[in-house]
């Protein structure tokens, strides 16, 4: 494992991610808005952002070259969850979720262009099953809510491309600068658009300002900005044609096997087969 970092960090990010995806629905049941649980991730962002700049001894980079890498990052990231919540107002979860998730195909296809990456055929065999698998395990049963016009569906495809392309712009940030000077850029514009969640958010309603709320939002949060930490590490040592579909097939297996646990709900076929073609991409991957 540390003949290959890359991994390693990847395997956080999935673990982390995989944890957070589980329970981070929690303080939206206990009535605390997912915008404003959007606010308490980005400051979550603020101790991680502060460990990394103590690592490289709080020598950021700032010359113009990395500050316009760091910035696009961080807003195609944080941006995407704000457009997200978005597509989720009038648009239905089983088909937005789906939409986003294929992301690393973007992240793919501009790293073999642009990056001129490449693997070996068992690697693309397991990259092209990983994003199968990440399809199907986004799968969510229609509901009778009836889809209001087709602006969700739009911002379902803004998301797509902005998580995809900031996966790229890691990629290449990393050829350039310090990974933790990327991941306080991403700190830092997290926390610029936090006026734009407040305004999202409907102060009127009665909104839990308990332990589950806010508080288990950050205990939660927090999870998801060290795998985001994390995956700047793997995107750094790793390739990122391998990395980006390793992390979005992997972490939601660990999530469906946690709300099975959880919330005792039996996934549908669907999800099971794309936990299956997950755990061979893992192994096809992994090699």
């Amino acid at each position: 494992m540390t003949k290959r970092p890359w991994l390693l960090y990847t395997l956080v990010t999935t673990l982390f991610w995989g944890i957070w995806g589980a329970l981070i629905e929690l303080p939206g049941k206990a009535g605390f808005p997912p915008t404003l649980v959007y606010i308490v991730w980005a400051l979550t962002m603020i101790p991680c952002a502060l460990i990394g700049l103590a690592i490289i001894k709080w020598k950021l980079d700032i010359d113009k070259k990395s500050v316009f890498f760091g910035m696009v990052i961080g807003l195609t990231g944080a941006g995407g969850q704000i457009v997200l919540f978005q597509a989720l107002l009038n648009g239905p979860a089983y088909l937005v979720f789906p939409i986003i998730s294929l992301s690393p195909v973007i992240t793919v296809l501009l790293s073999v262009i642009f990056l001129k990456e490449t693997t070996t055929k068992r690697h693309w065999v397991g990259i092209i099953i990983a994003l199968i698998a990440i399809g199907m395990m986004s799968f969510q049963k229609p509901d009778s809510n009836a889809i209001s016009g087709y602006l969700w569906f739009v911002f379902a495809i803004l998301v797509f491309f902005a998580w995809g392309t900031q996966a790229f712009y890691m990629k290449i940030a990393n050829n350039h600068m310090k990974a933790e000077s990327i991941f306080f850029y991403m700190m830092i514009t997290s926390l610029m658009l936090i006026p734009a969640a407040y305004m999202m958010t409907d102060m009127t309603q009665k909104i839990n300002w308990g332990f589950r709320g806010p508080y288990l939002a950050a205990l939660v949060s927090v999870l998801n900005s060290i795998g985001a930490l994390t995956l700047v590490y793997a995107i750094r040592y790793g390739k990122v044609i391998i990395v980006a579909p390793l992390t979005n097939a992997v972490a939601p297996i660990i999530t469906v096997i946690l709300s099975l646990l959880i919330y005792a709900v039996i996934p549908n076929p669907v999800i099971i087969t794309g936990i299956v073609f997950a755990l061979i991409s893992v192994y096809l991957l992994a090699d």
